[in-house]
C-alpha cells in the first residue's frame, strides 16, 4: 500500500501522539508501505507555524526534512494532474489543503493516512 500521510498524520507521527490509531502506526511502521509527504502538506505546516498556529521544535525546513529522513518518508510534489481534479472532486470539505490532498491520492493512487472523517465521504482511500 503507498501511504499519503495528511499533515495532522504527519505531525502526530513523527511525535507518536496519542492521537495515532494503532492500524495508522502499523500501517506507518510497516516497511513493505512506501510513505509520502505531499508539498501541500509542507506548504501549510510552513503557513501554520508563521501563524504562530503550529509551534515546531526548529524552523519548518529543518524539522520537515529531519522528520522525513528520521522517519523514510518520501516528498511528493503537486502536479497539474492533482490541480485539475479539482474540478471534478465535490465540495463537502472546505480545508483547500485536504482537497488538494484528496486529489492528489486520488490521481496517484495513494492511500491517505488521515482521521479526518469529512475526508471518507470522497472516492478516495483512506485508512486510519
Amino acid at each position: 500500500m503507498k501511504i499519503l500521510l495528511d499533515t495532522c498524520a504527519f505531525l502526530w507521527l513523527t511525535n507518536d501522539a496519542l492521537e495515532l490509531s494503532k492500524q495508522a502506526k502499523i500501517l506507518f511502521q510497516n516497511t513493505d508501505n512506501p510513505v509520502y509527504l505531499s508539498s501541500v502538506s509542507v506548504w501549510e505546516i510552513v503557513v501554520k507555524n508563521q501563524l504562530g498556529k503550529l509551534p515546531l521544535p526548529e524552523a519548518p525546513e529543518l524539522f520537515i526534512n529531519e522528520q522525513c529522513e528520521k522517519h523514510f518518508i518520501e516528498n511528493i510534489p503537486l502536479d497539474d494532474k492533482a490541480v485539475f481534479h479539482l474540478t471534478k472532486l465535490p465540495a463537502y470539505h472546505r480545508d483547500h489543503f485536504d482537497r488538494m490532498l484528496i486529489c492528489q491520492a486520488i490521481e496517484h493512487d495513494l492511500t491517505l493516512l488521515t482521521s479526518d472523517e469529512l475526508i471518507t465521504q470522497y472516492p478516495v482511500k483512506t485508512a486510519w
